[in-house]
Parts: structure tokens; C-alpha cells; sequence
């Protein structure tokens, strides 16, 4: 009998957060279909028992990376992702985070249906996948516009505002989806100088024609959840803010006590 090969690989750079790193890799084997999926965790240099529980498992492909003297959380991110990219060999290929927790059977098969079937879809994902209230985004969408007017009303062009000349919308390394015979005819990869993983990759597959797909977080967020900078709340030598720890730790607990394992 003829093994089915898989149709996507999961790329999931990981730095010492073991304990997150077991709740997403055993959600993954809960809802995917492990025929369709090839899973590959590239540690970053943890050089802790995260490294050790790893080494342990079956069911994955796992690269030990080497740290680079010097280099930034945001490059050593993005070079995790083009190291296991090299070896990809599935029709597509898909990064997620330690903190990405999938909750539904039918969220591979759902990111699938947006790009398998239209070749001028290079990728799929999203900006932010959060769930808020309506009129929060609305607030959050009005103030936005304020601050943009204000900013070329007095001729203000360097800002950090979203969306924005440099600072455009790109599909975040959390969930994002790609072709990978694009990444490969154009000689593609998800780190680019000091810019965060998919960023510049995103802009150059626009710029050759290729369709960028979003999908709403309202929407996404019925497949996938993710845990916004778990990985910098639980090292915070990673330069996370200290009072952005508290509220880290506690969306970090909260996802845990909602996580469905059978």
C-alpha cells in the first residue's frame, strides 16, 4: 500500500517554554489529521529540559538549532523557520508559535480550502487573532483614523501607526500558510535583516502579483487561539516589559484551563 504523503508542514520554532510547547504540539495531534500534517519543532538553543522533553517525543521532526553570537530574538525567530523551510518537501507550508493552540478538527482542512484551489493565493493567516468586542473595535478603529489624520495634518510621516507605510499589514508567523513552490521559484524565506519572521516575504510575494489573503480574527479565532507574547512573558530576558508579565501570565493560565484534551 502506497503511504499518503502529507500535504502540509508545520513549522514551530521553539525556546524554552516547555510546559506551552507540550499543550500546543498535544492539541496539534488532537485535531489534525496526522496524515495530511508533517509537524517540525526547531528548538532555538533552549539548552534546557524543554530541549530534553523534545528529544523524547515521536510524531515530530525535530532540528536543533544553534544560536548565533549577537542576534536578536526577532532574527534567531525567523532564521528557526528558514532552517526548517530548507527541508520541506509538502505543497504547503505552515508557521505557527508555541502559543498557537488549535480547538477544532477541521482547522487545517478550513485554512486549506482558502488557497488549494486558487494558484494566485501565495498565503493565508492573519494580522492579529484576538476576539473583542464590537465597540471596542470600533473605538479602536475610530481612534486609529484620528491619529491618522492628526499625523498628516501636521506632516508627520514617522509614526507607528498599523497599516501604515512601513509598518503595513503582513500574515503574522502565529498562523500563516503558504505555497511552497512560490517561496521556492522566488527564492523566498521568512527572515530578512532585523525584520519580524514573514514581513518582508509577504511584501515581495504582493509586489510579484500574488494575493495575501486575511481572515478575521472573529472568524479565524473559531479554529485557533493564540496566546499573544507567551514565549517573552515566560523568559523575560527576552525584553518583555514587566509590567506586561502580570497580564502575559494570566491569558497564559487562562488558555491552559480552556485547552480541550481528551
Amino acid at each position: 500500500m502506497t503511504a499518503i504523503q502529507p500535504t502540509v508542514s508545520i513549522l514551530i520554532p521553539h525556546y524554552k517554554t516547555r510546559e506551552l510547547t507540550k499543550l500546543c504540539l498535544s492539541l496539534l495531534r488532537q485535531y489534525t489529521d496526522l496524515n495530511q500534517a508533517r509537524i517540525i519543532v526547531i528548538d532555538n538553543d533552549s539548552q534546557d529540559d524543554s530541549s530534553d522533553y523534545l528529544r523524547s517525543l515521536t510524531g515530530i521532526q525535530l532540528i536543533e538549532r544553534t544560536a548565533v553570537p549577537g542576534e536578536s530574538p526577532v532574527q534567531a525567530h525567523a532564521r528557526a523557520l528558514d532552517l526548517a523551510l530548507a527541508s520541506v518537501e509538502t505543497p504547503f507550508v505552515l508557521s505557527i508559535h508555541t502559543d498557537t493552540l488549535v480547538k477544532h478538527p477541521k482547522w487545517l482542512p478550513f485554512l486549506l480550502s482558502y488557497i488549494e484551489h486558487n494558484t494566485n493565493i501565495a498565503g493565508v493567516g492573519s494580522w492579529k487573532l484576538e476576539s473583542k468586542p464590537w465597540w471596542r473595535r470600533c473605538l479602536k478603529s475610530i481612534e486609529h483614523y484620528i491619529q491618522l489624520g492628526m499625523y498628516r495634518l501636521i506632516g508627520r510621516t514617522q509614526h507607528g501607526l498599523a497599516g501604515v507605510g512601513k509598518n503595513y499589514y503582513y500574515l503574522r508567523s502565529h498562523c500563516a500558510l503558504y505555497r511552497t513552490d512560490l517561496l521556492r521559484q522566488h527564492g523566498l524565506y521568512f527572515g530578512s535583516g532585523d525584520m519580524v519572521a514573514g514581513k518582508d516575504m509577504h511584501q515581495k510575494l504582493v509586489a510579484l502579483g500574488y494575493q495575501m489573503l486575511f481572515l478575521s480574527s472573529d472568524v479565524l479565532i473559531q479554529y485557533v487561539e493564540h496566546i499573544n507574547h507567551a514565549t517573552t512573558v515566560l523568559n523575560p530576558s527576552l525584553s518583555t516589559r514587566q509590567k506586561s508579565v502580570a497580564k502575559g501570565l494570566q491569558r497564559i493560565q487562562k488558555a491552559f484551563s480552556n485547552a480541550r484534551l481528551s
